[in-house]
């Protein structure tokens, strides 16, 4: 039999369902995988017994014919989402060994649907993070290697991205057929554009937030992460729909996702921003951005040019309100209920030494930055203020549409991925300016799509992004595709399997 890592989500659905192999073989094999990968960091628990155990249901319900949409797909679980019975850290030092004994609305539609779970996938610490640098327990490493024009690989090693940093390298080294992510400024299609992995980020409101640990509440969505714009679709499908259980899910049919996929392009207009081609752009990122266009150009699609005057502001006011809302959601972590517990001389000395020594660095200056910007006297100045710029932001893509722009067409990422310790040591802002493409997809809560489009010059994937009109993402899985089509074939060298 051959490695059955190698098939796509969709390829591996379909040769479930025509008996070409069991449920159990296929989850063995990834189980096998992952063994053999541990250098990669990317699992933080791994469940091979629950696993087959899901799986050997699965070959039951087959052989019924009662087989879900995932029936018997193997998956990772990005370690944000609870998951019962199964520890649930955040990456974080306050929350290890801490087991929930309720499952996340989005993990339960994955297992009602037939799916199957061989772990927790690694992140950066409360998904605070571009590079998957500030999880506790060391970093995800991603299979890519540099590679210079003499052939010769380069030994240092890549940051998959962040923060689902775990969940764009497992997918990319073929150790899941899909993986659960979350996007709160670009933490989905970041790491799928550091990966040659699609990703999409669906508007904000089409996934449940209920049982994923939270960041920036206003922000944060769930979405997948996968091999092919297809495996995307498929998997969105299952991760999407109303839940009673989260106030701020939407309460509209979740199409088939799937069908769209392969749908003419035709006459759809894209807008290419223009305050997107910032100051020193890299050659290579623009060239990409051109070679987009005349993909979707050749598929039928009419390119126009527009105008998102209010970007340039959406990072800072990003990073206002991003942390201002995360200091609210991790007042939480307190060493009192569950987690972490250090021990003082009363409540307060308590709070104290848990958090200073459960929570990392970037978390703390995350958590500083956001009180000082809610407290009095900075409310005003600095909160207030970046919301109504984040109505701006909004109201930019709002008559872009109006404009009949159907879907906008944009880089991932300002650079490929970087090595382990290049970026943001000394300066932070320079770690979060790996975001600037991103965040105003998620402070106008927009769905957001990356799809491969080449490789650099050192042989590290590139990206494209499309941001599309709320709950239209059939329309980016359409054009995604057809992106899909016309790029070149990128995969990892065959030197990573041997």
């Amino acid at each position: 039999m051959s490695d059955l890592t190698r098939l796509t989500l969709a390829e591996a659905r379909d040769g479930l369902s025509a008996r070409k192999f069991s449920a159990v073989e296929l989850n063995q094999s990834f189980i096998d995988a992952v063994a053999r990968a541990n250098s990669l960091n990317v699992y933080l628990v791994e469940t091979p017994e629950k696993a087959l155990a899901q799986a050997k249901a699965s070959d039951e319900r087959i052989a019924r014919g009662e087989a879900g949409p995932l029936e018997g797909i193997p998956l990772g679980v990005k370690d944000l989402y609870a998951t019962e019975g199964v520890q649930t850290t955040a990456a974080s030092h306050i929350l290890e060994g801490f087991i929930p004994q309720y499952e996340s609305t989005v993990t339960a539609n994955l297992w009602r649907d037939g799916a199957t779970m061989l772990g927790k996938l690694n992140l950066d610490e409360f998904a605070m993070g571009s590079s998957n640098e500030t999880s506790y327990f060391g970093p995800a490493i991603s299979p890519w290697r540099r590679q210079g024009a003499d052939g010769k690989v380069s030994d240092a090693k890549i940051v998959p991205g962040g923060s689902s940093g775990g969940s764009a390298a497992a997918v990319a080294a073929r150790l899941c057929l899909g993986a659960t992510a979350t996007d709160t400024g670009g933490s989905i299609r970041q790491p799928a554009a550091f990966t040659g992995t699609v990703g999409i980020k669906p508007t904000y409101g089409r996934c449940s937030r209920f049982g994923i640990v939270a960041f920036a509440s206003s922000l944060d969505q769930a979405g997948p992460i996968a091999r092919t714009v297809r495996d995307t679709a498929i998997l969105l499908r299952s991760m999407a729909g109303h839940d009673p259980k989260d106030t701020t899910s939407v309460d509209a049919p979740v199409p088939d996702y799937e069908k769209s996929v392969g749908a003419s392009v035709k006459g759809k207009v894209i807008g290419i921003p223009k305050e997107y081609r910032l100051d020193g752009l890299s050659a290579e990122i623009a060239a990409l951005w051109d070679r987009g266009v005349e993909w979707l150009k050749a598929a039928g699609a009419e390119i126009r040019e527009i105008s998102l005057p209010h970007t340039r502001h959406a990072l800072p006011a990003y990073y206002i309100v991003a942390p201002a809302e995360a200091s609210s959601n991790l007042a939480r972590y307190d060493g009192v209920r569950y987690g972490l517990r250090k021990t003082g001389k009363d409540i307060v000395d308590l709070y104290e030494l848990t958090r200073a020594e459960g929570f990392g660095k970037e978390v703390r200056r995350r958590i500083m930055i956001g009180t000082y910007v809610l407290s009095a006297g900075y409310y005003d100045a600095y909160y207030l203020r970046a919301q109504k710029i984040r109505t701006l932001i909004k109201r930019d893509f709002d008559l872009a549409y109006q404009a009949g722009v159907d879907a906008i067409l944009t880089p991932a990422t300002p650079s490929p991925a970087f090595a382990l310790g290049e970026k943001g040591s000394a300066d932070p802002v320079e770690m979060y300016l790996n975001d600037v493409f991103t965040v105003t997809v998620n402070m106008a809560g927009l769905p957001g799509l990356v799809v491969p489009g080449g490789l650099s010059s050192d042989g590290l994937p590139l990206g494209l992004q499309l941001i599309g009109r709320p709950f239209e993402e059939e329309t980016l899985f359409a054009l995604g595709q057809a992106i899909e089509e016309a790029a070149p074939k990128i995969g990892l060298p065959e030197a990573w399997w041997a």
